[in-house]
């Protein structure tokens, strides 16, 4: 199990990303969270196995429909022990 901060800037917000970030950790199995940052981006905290984040890294740098991804930047950090991915609505 490994924990990543992920931090998505772009055309991040008002389209979906937060719900669809879900919906791809939910079928994973990653645990975390999602939300949006007061400069436009998508900020998220996910924990799982090398597959699952990678898989859910890749989505990440496409994003839904109209999202328009410009930077990924990922750190490692240590585990937070999530019991589910929630969508923080709350811009922090």
């Amino acid at each position: 199990m490994k924990h990543w901060n992920i931090l998505i800037s772009g055309n991040v917000q008002g389209v979906y990303f937060r719900f669809t970030t879900k919906a791809v950790a939910d079928q994973l199995g990653v645990k975390g969270f999602v939300t949006n940052k007061p400069d436009g981006k998508v900020y998220v905290e996910a924990e799982g196995d090398q597959f699952a984040l990678d898989s859910l890294l890749e989505f990440c740098h496409e994003g839904p429909d109209r999202a328009e991804v410009e930077h990924v930047e990922v750190e490692e950090a240590e585990l937070k022990g999530f019991k589910n991915f929630e969508v923080i609505k709350k811009v922090i």
